[in-house]
């Protein structure tokens, strides 16, 4: 009988090798055999399997993670496997195969190769963007950190098996492990991994340069590392000796990391003298310069290579002492030397080192700042790792490594992709109208609707990461005042949220105005005084426009009072006006378009030519209008909107001519108002008010009534638009009025 301990492999973090062997012999028994499968790349299943457990090996992974990294290529390449996984080797295996599974998406999204010029640092900055998302996006995907580790394996296993057989990766595969597999180790403080990464993509990506690199490199890597080794024995006896109680690491140069100093600095290889290098670590800043001295003495130093960031630290923080000393052997190499709360700082502060090595040239120089947030979690995760290492693996308690690494949360952010596979950070909770607004306002306010992985989804439903959002939206529209009610879950980014609420701001104070300039005109109706320059008026009340002037008086904030008071007693010179006799007068001496009157229109080059107002929009000033050339009747004046003209002008484009409305005339043009109303008693008489007391002729009415709904057209003689536009608004005041528009 199986045990409950045997199904889910290993307990509390106690170690069950029996369930790595159990996990093997399953892929030898599905993948194996004759018939083996087989990976994209060519090598076998297996292969890939035995080949990851001894890097995983290597880096103390639990064995539950090592099960998974057997089993999780089976599952994606061996059909009808999956479901027998989490049955044979439990729910903890089986969620993390099925993690490392759901990370192959992001080697579906190519990040290709683009040697960018000077020309188009924009587009070089738009990628470098995308590429971080996608390397946050890895982490974030993976909600326990063993998934990221046996993702790394697997692509170092990948590249190992490719130069071994001398093959070719497949298109975007070296590139992809520079800009996000190898990077990712490195913060991760993988270093093994890391170099090992870089070397072999770069071998495949750049083979020419690399082998002219390894070509310069006149020792192996064996003999670095015996050098490296000799010289660290040589230097501790000298500080044993000296009772300074130090750490003292050798690190040799890979040939990626030379290739990038090179171009990184513009140096030539015979002018790099960290080819070799290694650190010293020490208590206190007073053994830091006694190192130093002991340094000098056992090798002679190059002058000119020694930098005191001690005295002087980097503009980021970073602080050490780098000297560059001549060997026994004739060759230089570098020796970095810091105390152990400086080393700490490099390696999980503001100056921590995977932050200055991937700003490239900038990086060098230490011009780079650090994403505070985001850096402290990698540097605790980092702490955590190494924990893991010096951790006793068979007590088992809950606040063991690698319990905390299981539920590592190592971002806030979701990453999704648009339909061009472009990544996209949203906040936890975000949803697609959060994803429209990030694009864009203008989509955001346009969004009806969502497809998430080609499904029609609501708007208020959470995105995942990994997922594709594809917005559907309206080509004209606002948002809706529900996406601002925190109970309904639309919108999880205050980004977002402060561009609905601008949105609704600013209609809200379109409609403050409207209202303002309505009880304006009534006062200025009231008062006889409708020809008073409104712009001189908000200026004499000290507003600075007139919007301003209309949102006060609608908001009560200043007193109707003071504009008629304004209106009676004008300051400067009295302007003449014209009484309401007069008025009276002027209208009635006043002459219809329509009657014979001159149009006011000038023709724009040409002279006394014949025009006349068509019937299809009847134009009035200030209309933006244009003339179409008729056959015997002159110039047909429309306005530029009309669809009759557009029909006319797509015609014949040639008889289109351009006009403008002449100097300001008596005469009035005839216009059509449809209104539409709940149909009552009385309703005709109402709005025929307002327009005789607008002081406005009617001279024809059309009306018809169905359902209760009134529908009515009044053609009405107006001096100018902007007299109709006033009059319209008056009319939509009226009991029972829908609205009322110019036809």
């Amino acid at each position: 009988m199986v045990t409950s301990t045997e199904l889910t492999g290993q307990t509390a973090g106690v170690p069950d090798a029996g369930l790595v062997e159990r996990a093997l012999a399953y892929v030898r028994e599905v993948a194996g055999g004759d018939n083996p499968a087989l990976l994209p790349t060519g090598e076998s299943v297996l292969s890939h399997a035995e080949g990851m457990l001894r890097i995983l090996d290597g880096l103390r992974v639990d064995d539950a993670a090592r099960a998974a990294a057997c089993l999780f290529a089976v599952a994606a390449f061996v059909p009808g496997t999956e479901a027998g996984i989490a049955e044979r080797f439990g729910e903890e295996v089986c969620r993390l195969e099925r993690g490392v599974r759901q990370l192959l998406r992001i080697g579906a999204i190519a990040v290709t190769q683009a040697d960018v010029s000077e020309s188009s640092k924009s587009q070089a900055a738009a990628r470098h963007e995308q590429v971080e998302a996608l390397r946050k996006m890895l982490l974030a995907f993976a909600q326990d950190i063993r998934v990221v580790l046996v993702r790394l394996a697997s692509r170092l296993q990948t590249l190992r098996w490719l130069a071994q057989t001398k093959s070719l990766p497949l298109p975007g595969v070296a590139r992809e492990t520079l800009d996000i597999y190898a990077p990712l180790a490195n913060r991760l403080g993988i270093w093994q991994v890391k170099w090992e990464l870089e070397d072999l993509a770069f071998r495949f990506e750049q083979p020419e340069t690399y082998k002219r690199i390894a070509k310069l490199l006149d020792e192996k890597r064996i003999e670095r590392e015996s050098f490296i080794t000799g010289a660290i024995e040589r230097l501790r006896s000298e500080l044993d000796t000296a009772g300074i109680r130090a750490e003292v690491t050798g690190r040799p140069k890979h040939i990626y990391s030379i290739w990038k100093k090179m171009r990184g600095k513009e140096l030539d290889f015979a002018d790099l003298y960290d080819v070799r290098a290694f650190r010293v670590i020490v208590n206190d800043i007073k053994d830091c310069y006694t190192v130093l001295g002991i340094v000098h003495h056992i090798w002679q130093p190059i002058p000119r290579e020694f930098d005191d960031y001690i005295s002087r630290p980097k503009a980021n923080g970073y602080m050490s002492l780098h000297t560059v000393v001549i060997g026994d052997d004739g060759r230089a190499f570098e020796v970095q030397i810091r105390t152990q709360e400086m080393h700490h700082f490099a390696e999980y502060g503001v100056a921590a080192h995977w932050r200055y090595k991937e700003a490239g040239g900038k990086g060098y120089t230490g011009q780079f700042a650090a994403d505070n947030s985001y850096d402290e979690k990698i540097a605790w995760l980092r702490q955590l790792l190494a924990w893991k290492d010096e951790a006793d693996h068979t007590v088992a308690h809950e606040d063991s490594p690698w319990e905390q690494l299981k539920h590592a949360a190592i971002d806030d952010h979701i990453y999704v992709l648009t339909p061009q596979a472009r990544v996209v950070a949203l906040p936890q909770g975000a949803t697609p109208v959060d994803f429209a607004y990030y694009l864009h306002s203008d989509l955001g306010h346009r969004c009806r609707g969502a497809r998430v992985d080609g499904a029609m989804v609501p708007l208020n439903t959470p995105l995942k990461n990994g997922q594709t959002v594809e917005i559907v939206a309206v080509k004209q529209g606002g948002p809706s005042r529900d996406w601002l009610n925190a109970d309904l879950g639309y919108l999880a980014s205050n980004r977002a949220r402060s561009k609905v609420r601008a949105w609704f701001n600013a209609l809200d104070s379109q409609e403050t105005i409207a209202q303002g300039r309505a009880l304006i005109e009534k006062t200025l109706q009231r008062e006889g005084k409708t020809a008073v320059n409104l712009d001189d008026l908000a200026t004499r009340l000290n507003f600075k426009s007139t919007d301003e002037l209309y949102a006060a008086v609608a908001k009560e904030e200043f007193s109707l009072r003071h504009v008629e008071q304004a209106l009676r007693h004008p300051e400067g010179e009295a302007q003449p006006q014209i009484n309401e006799e007069e008025a009276v007068t002027k209208k009635s001496r006043a002459t219809s378009v329509a009657r014979g009157a001159k149009s006011g229109v000038l023709v724009v080059g040409v002279d006394s030519l014949m025009t006349q107002m068509s019937r299809c929009c009847k134009p009035a000033p200030p209309d933006d209008i244009v003339g179409f050339v008729t056959r015997g009747r002159g110039v047909s004046i429309h306005r530029r909107n009309c669809n009759t003209f557009q029909q006319l002008s797509s015609r014949a484009p040639e008889r289109v001519i351009q006009t403008e409305w002449g100097k300001r005339s008596d005469s009035v043009y005839p216009v059509d108002i449809h209104v539409e109303a709940i149909d009552r008693q009385g309703l005709l008489r109402d709005i025929s008010e307002v327009l005789s007391r607008e002081k406005i002729n009617v001279t024809g009415v059309k009306t018809l009534s169905s359902k209760g709904v009134a529908r009515m057209q009044f053609t009405a003689e107006v001096a100018e638009a902007t007299q109709l536009q006033r009059a319209v608004s008056l009319i939509e005041e009226v009991q029972g009025v829908l609205h009322a528009r110019r036809k």
